[in-house]
């Protein structure tokens, strides 16, 4: 009766025992508590925001738009130029305002927060009393960044650009994500033969250096576009992030947990993609946010260069370009610029938040301090 009293207390206190968080949860606890990085996050959603809708940002084309008895979205346009194909075949030639109301008066539209394109020019009363878009004319209250010489605006070149920068740099890891983790995980795991294989080419591809392929590649396709970039970068970009993994598996399996599922028969993929996988991430987290931010520079680098993404896509390093050919345009230079700074400066303030909230070393660094 005493020891069955006993053990039912024991158990009332083990059940009152605070629940261990988890990794991630303890991981996110730590990375909250670094201010910079935090708000890097905040501003780097943010800048997802305005790449996803850009359109309804700024542009020329209705966001939503009722013609002839239809609702439709022009906006989407700037996806893909098969969402106009009704405005295309009525001749609209991209000018909204005014022909929505000549060729159907019952029509009507919910249009962008700043009236003005990406891709063209502002003509003379496009939108009621506005006038045209000046040749290389400073920041104003039509023109917020101001125009290039072409007269496009640089404010809906620099928001829409906002679409390239994050696309190439997600992409792009997001390919080297998944070749450099699937061949550090079979070359940690397996080891033996597979390991000294995949070891050797990951060597040779961190010979390869990503510019020249590029401008190689550009060289040899006839019409190339920014999809042939990411998938360069990505090809490429992988091996460090392989080398990392290959390192956790390496440790990772050697665990208990591990050895109790081979003796229980578990396959070997389920306990790669289920029990290691998950606790080797973390590590990896770090060089794929750096390398989002590397994407970038590289996308902007090229750009600048004049070998980036291909018209009609707006960019920040084609801003750079247009600024370089005359310093006196000192708007070309500072926003696009400025843009690419604290872009870049966000996701190394991420990276460095991660890697100081994972790695067990620098949180007791951190603690003593």
């Amino acid at each position: 009766m005493v020891e069955d009293s006993a053990n039912m207390k024991t158990e009332s206190a083990l059940a009152k025992l605070p629940k261990s968080p988890g990794f991630w949860k303890e991981t996110w606890h730590r990375f909250r508590k670094r201010k910079m990085a935090m708000l890097a996050l905040v501003y780097v959603i943010l800048m997802a925001i305005v790449a996803i809708f850009s359109p309804a940002i700024v542009g020329t084309k209705p966001v939503i738009a009722s013609y002839k008895g239809d609702i439709y979205f022009p906006c989407l346009g700037y996806y893909s130029p098969r969402w106009e194909a009704v405005f295309t075949k009525d001749k609209f030639r991209k000018v909204y305002p005014k022909n929505l109301k000549e060729k159907d008066p019952d029509s009507w539209a919910i249009w962008p927060l700043v009236f003005n394109d990406p891709h063209r020019r502002l003509e003379e009363n496009e939108w009621p009393g506005r006038p045209k878009n000046p040749q290389n004319g400073p920041p104003s209250s039509d023109n917020f960044f101001g125009t290039d010489k072409g007269r496009v605006d640089v404010f809906a070149q620099v928001v829409h650009g906002t679409r390239t920068a994050l696309l190439v740099g997600f992409v792009s890891m997001g390919i080297a994500s998944l070749i450099g983790i699937s061949m550090g995980a079979m070359a940690g795991f397996f080891g033996g033969w597979v390991d000294i294989i995949i070891s050797r080419i990951i060597e040779v591809v961190m010979c390869i250096p990503t510019l020249i392929l590029i401008l190689a590649l550009i060289a040899v396709i006839e019409q190339p576009e920014i999809w042939h970039m990411m998938i360069v970068i990505g090809v490429t970009g992988w091996t460090g992030i392989a080398r990392l993994t290959r390192a956790e598996f390496l440790k990772l399996k050697q665990m208990e947990y591990v050895a109790a599922a081979r003796v229980l028969g578990v396959p070997q993929f389920r306990i790669i993609y289920k029990y290691l996988l998950p606790n080797a991430l973390a590590p990896v987290l770090v060089p794929i946010t750096f390398g989002i931010a590397a994407a970038i520079l590289i996308e902007s680098g090229l750009s600048y260069l004049g070998f980036g993404a291909p018209p009609p896509n707006p960019s920040w390093g084609k801003l750079l370009q247009l600024g370089r050919q005359s310093y006196q345009n000192w708007w070309l230079i500072l926003f696009p610029g400025l843009s690419i700074f604290v872009t870049v400066l966000a996701y190394n303030l991420i990276g460095e938040g991660l890697q100081e909230a994972t790695d067990p070393r620098l949180r007791e660094g951190g603690s003593r301090e």
